[in-house]
């Protein structure tokens, strides 16, 4: 019986990891413009208006200025989240099939200076 227990705790205890580490690392943070989807970090999410659902268009020297929002090569798509392939062979969180990115002139938690830039950019919402 306690062989049975033991086992039956790990596969709860593995189930809840996996679980954990399958949730999009995204938060809602205040802004100047309302809610807004933010990283881990706090800093604001974006989506890129050339992009396609599911594809980034947003490479080499855009990525450098529009850090992709980076998914660990095993993550799991969550809700709403999925995860796509980048060009470069790297993984990025998408919502809605939009993929997400960081704006390197943001500086602190509820920036939104990259709303709107070169009237590509757009913020991500919750």
């Amino acid at each position: 019986m306690k062989i049975v227990s033991f086992a039956t705790a790990f596969a709860v205890a593995a189930m809840a990891a996996t679980a954990a580490f399958a949730a999009a690392p995204v938060q809602t943070v205040e802004s100047a413009k309302g809610k807004v989807l933010a990283g881990e970090n706090g800093m604001t999410l974006y989506t890129f208006k050339k992009d396609a659902m599911g594809t980034s268009n947003c490479n080499g020297d855009c990525a450098k200025n529009w850090p992709p929002l980076a998914a660990a090569g095993d993550a799991k798509a969550d809700g709403a989240y999925s995860v796509i392939d980048r060009k470069d062979g790297t993984k990025q969180w998408a919502k809605d099939g939009m993929p997400l990115y960081f704006w390197v002139k943001d500086k602190k938690k509820g920036d939104v200076t990259g709303d709107g830039v070169g009237g590509n950019w757009d913020l991500a919402k919750p």
